[in-house]
C-alpha cells in the first residue's frame, strides 16, 4: 500500500537532493591538494605599508689638481708635499712644489680646508689636469688631524711555568764535543800530552794563503747615486743641443778693471746707503752690452724657424738673461728692456732675481724671452772659461776672476793693473751674422 502512494513525481523530488549532495562530494575529491592547503592554511594579514630609507656618507672634498704651467710644460715631478693628510690649510697656502724642467711650480689650497688624501707620492711623474688632492671645505682647524701616537704595547702576561721539582734531577744536557767536558775536568794522566805542531817547512810556507795579501785594499770605494732633477737633465739637454746645432766661435779679450774698480770704490757706500743695494761689476757690464747691443743688431737677434721659412729677428730692445748658480743648477732669469734702467736699478732687479732663484720662486715669465746671455764665472774664481750658447740666442758674454798683472801701457811702460779675461761666444753664420 505504501509503495504504492509513492508516485513518480515524488521519486523525482527526492533524487535531486542526492545527486546535489553527490556532485559536491565529486568535486571535492577530484580537488588538487594544493587547494586543499590553501583552503586550510590561515589567511596572513596584508603588510602594512612601510618606507625605508639607506643613509650613504655624502662626500663634499675638493679635487685639486695639477694646474697647468705653460703651453711647453705637460708635466712634472712630484718633488714636495708641504702638508700631510689631515693637516689644516688656510686659503692660498703652498701645499706640493712641482718640478718642471724650468722653475718650480707651487699648488696651493684654493680655499681653507683639511686634506683628506694625498692622490701622488714624492718623485711621482704628474701631468697637467692629473687628480692631485682632495680638500675638504668644511674642515675646522681645531678638528685639524695629529699624528696618532703609537698605541703601547702591553707587556704580554706570561703563564706562570711550574715549578720544577727539586727532588727529580734533571736530565744532562749532551755535550757539544762528546768527551770534552770529561776529559777537562778530569784529565788523563795515561794519555801522552799533544805534540807541539812542527814549523812549516821553507817550501811550505812559499805555498801557504797569505790572508794579509788577499785583504780589501785601503780606503773607501762607496759609489752614490743620485736622480738627476728635471731641471739638471734639461739643462744638460739644451746645451748639447746649442753644441750640436749651432756654428758658434769663442773670442777672448781682456779689460782693464782700473776705473771701474775705482768708480764703485767711490760710490758703493753711497749708493748701499740711499738705495739699499749692493753696488757690483755686474750692473756695469749689464749697462756696457745693452750700448754694444744697439750697435750692432746682430748679436741681439736670434733664428725662427727652418730651412726657407727661416728668419732672423732683430730686435731694438735688450732682455739680458742673468746666469745664477743655485743648488738646484744654473738659471738665467731675464731682466727686461735693460738698456732702461741706470746702474742702482739694474743691481736691485738682479739682486731680487737672485733671491728668486735661489728660493726656487722664479716664474716662468722670469725665465722666457732673453735675447742675450751674461754669465760670470769670476765667482768661482775662473780665469778662462767658453761660455755655451742659451738657445735661440745668438751670443753670450763670460765673465771671469780679476787678478793683478804686468801690463804695458800706452806710453811704453810696464805697470801692475787689474785684469778681467772676458770670453764672448757667438754663432758664425752666413745667413744669421
Amino acid at each position: 500500500m505504501l509503495a504504492a502512494r509513492i508516485t513518480p513525481r515524488a521519486l523525482a523530488r527526492c533524487a535531486r537532493p542526492a545527486a546535489a549532495s553527490a556532485a559536491r562530494q565529486t568535486l571535492v575529491s577530484h580537488a588538487s591538494p594544493a587547494a586543499g592547503v590553501a583552503r586550510t592554511a590561515p589567511r596572513l594579514a596584508a603588510p602594512a605599508f612601510s618606507r625605508s630609507f639607506h643613509a650613504s656618507p655624502l662626500s663634499l672634498d675638493e679635487i685639486v689638481k695639477v694646474p697647468s704651467m705653460a703651453e711647453s710644460i705637460t708635466e712634472g715631478t712630484l718633488k714636495q708635499w708641504l702638508k700631510q693628510k689631515g693637516d689644516y690649510v688656510e686659503a692660498d697656502e703652498e701645499v706640493a712644489t712641482i718640478e718642471t724642467d724650468k722653475i718650480d711650480v707651487a699648488v696651493n689650497a684654493p680655499k681653507a680646508g683639511i686634506l683628506t688624501e694625498l692622490l701622488a707620492n714624492e718623485e711621482d711623474t704628474v701631468a697637467v689636469g692629473q687628480d692631485l688632492f682632495k680638500l675638504d671645505p668644511n674642515g675646522k682647524a681645531d678638528g685639524r688631524a695629529t699624528k696618532e701616537e703609537a698605541p703601547k704595547k702591553e707587556p704580554k702576561q706570561t703563564k706562570e711555568q711550574p715549578k720544577k721539582d727539586e727532588s727529580k734531577p734533571e736530565p744532562k744536557k749532551e755535550e757539544a764535543v762528546p768527551g770534552a767536558k770529561s776529559e777537562y775536568r778530569k784529565p788523563d794522566s795515561a794519555q801522552p800530552a799533544p805534540k807541539a805542531p812542527e814549523p812549516l817547512k821553507k817550501e811550505e810556507r812559499k805555498t801557504a794563503p797569505q790572508s794579509l795579501a788577499a785583504a780589501a785594499p785601503k780606503g773607501s770605494r762607496n759609489e752614490t747615486r743620485v736622480k738627476m732633477s728635471r731641471m739638471r737633465a734639461r739643462i744638460a739637454e739644451r746645451l748639447k743641443e746649442a753644441q750640436n746645432t749651432a756654428a758658434s766661435l769663442t773670442t777672448f779679450n781682456e779689460i782693464d778693471m782700473s776705473a771701474l774698480m775705482a768708480f764703485r770704490a767711490k760710490y758703493k757706500e753711497q749708493v748701499l746707503k740711499d738705495h739699499g743695494v749692493k753696488l757690483g761689476f755686474m750692473s756695469a757690464f749689464v749697462k756696457a752690452s745693452t750700448i754694444a747691443l744697439r750697435e750692432f743688431p746682430a748679436v741681439n737677434a736670434s733664428i725662427e724657424g727652418t730651412g726657407t721659412s727661416a728668419e732672423i729677428v732683430y730686435r731694438d730692445y735688450a732682455d739680458v738673461s742673468v746666469a745664477v748658480s743655485t743648488p738646484k743648477g744654473l738659471v738665467t732669469p731675464v731682466l727686461r728692456n735693460a738698456e732702461q734702467y741706470n746702474f742702482v736699478e739694474i743691481e736691485r732687479e738682479i739682486a731680487n732675481l737672485g733671491k728668486k732663484a735661489r728660493d726656487g720662486k722664479l716664474t716662468l715669465e722670469d725665465m722666457n724671452g732673453g735675447t742675450f746671455t751674461i754669465s760670470n764665472g769670476g765667482v768661482f774664481g775662473s780665469l778662462y772659461g767658453t761660455p755655451i750658447l742659451n738657445p735661440p740666442q745668438c751670443a753670450v758674454l763670460g765673465m771671469h776672476a780679476i787678478n793683478d798683472r804686468a801690463v804695458v801701457t800706452a806710453d811704453k811702460q810696464i805697470v801692475v793693473r787689474p785684469i778681467m779675461f772676458v770670453a764672448l761666444t757667438y754663432v758664425k753664420s752666413g745667413r744669421s751674422l
